[in-house]
């Protein structure tokens, strides 16, 4: 559900009783013109270790990118972490889990994939970036033909019942049905040491949308990193760099555990 009030700046401080859920693109690194250009600043891959140890552990990046490419982005960290839009989810403990989807689709997303290549070879500008068990369509560097990406994709998701499109930033993706960022924050929930907290959920994109919403509906609280019409976060963040800020402040910051947390700071972290 949308919230309908205006946005306002999370708590400066997160209270040591929360868990801490993270987007990656858009939120922790800017976009680029193909996925594997960014970069994760130093300094804010040392907060994200400093804040996973505080919170024991219970900090999780939630992404459309596979698990592989987070590991390769946040080296030597390894985090919990939902790769696919929660299609794969690593726990704590170091248990994955990835949700198989039977031949017919795996076929189906290949005839897709070679279609989608065909047509990219004529549009110069589109990416096809395949994820395995999802398919992405770019067109960051050929804005003019978001319309043809959007048509072409809606075309061929039509009658499959395994696969939905999720919009994004200059970007449509093919993605498994029954998965997305609020599923897995759902059921990271269940898992130590996230079981028991209040979810936080950081993102910026449409995707994102399903986390904000879990984390509402668990009591907890979320941020929208930049500007959307219509969104179920609670708070914002006016961009990237403002979340490093947030980062930094909260990972070396002495006084950010429940003991110190004012009243007036509980209740808005409390807030629906």
């Amino acid at each position: 559900m949308a919230n309908d009030l205006p946005l306002r700046p999370p708590p400066p401080l997160l209270d040591d009783a929360c868990a801490l859920f993270l987007d990656v693109d858009g939120t922790l690194v800017g976009f680029a013109e193909h996925p594997s250009a960014v970069a994760l600043a130093p300094d804010v891959r040392a907060a994200i270790a400093r804040l996973s140890d505080r919170l024991d552990g219970a900090l999780a990046l939630v992404s459309g990118r596979p698990l592989g490419q987070l590991d390769a982005l946040f080296s030597p960290l390894r985090l919990p972490a939902a790769g696919l839009h929660g299609h794969q989810l690593r726990h704590a403990d170091g248990r994955s889990h990835d949700a198989h989807g039977d031949q017919a689709n795996a076929d189906w997303l290949r005839a897709v994939r070679e279609q989608a290549e065909r047509f990219a070879s004529s549009h110069p500008g589109i990416l096809i970036e395949d994820k395995g068990a999802s398919l992405a369509l770019h067109w960051r560097t050929a804005p003019d033909a978001a319309a043809e990406v959007r048509a072409f994709a809606e075309r061929h998701v039509r009658g499959n019942s395994g696969y939905r499109l999720q919009p994004g930033d200059h970007v449509i993706e093919f993605v498994p049905i029954g998965s997305d960022k609020g599923r897995a924050l759902r059921m990271m929930m269940q898992q130590a040491p996230f079981r028991g907290r209040l979810p936080v959920f950081i993102g910026d994109d449409l995707t994102d949308e399903y986390g904000f919403e879990a984390a509402n509906a668990q009591h907890g609280w979320s941020v929208l990193v930049g500007e959307r019409e219509s969104s179920a976060a609670v708070f914002q963040l006016p961009d990237v760099d403002a979340v490093h800020g947030w980062l930094l402040e909260n990972a070396w910051s002495s006084a950010a555990n429940p003991t110190s947390t004012s009243t007036s700071t509980k209740k808005e972290m409390h807030a629906p």
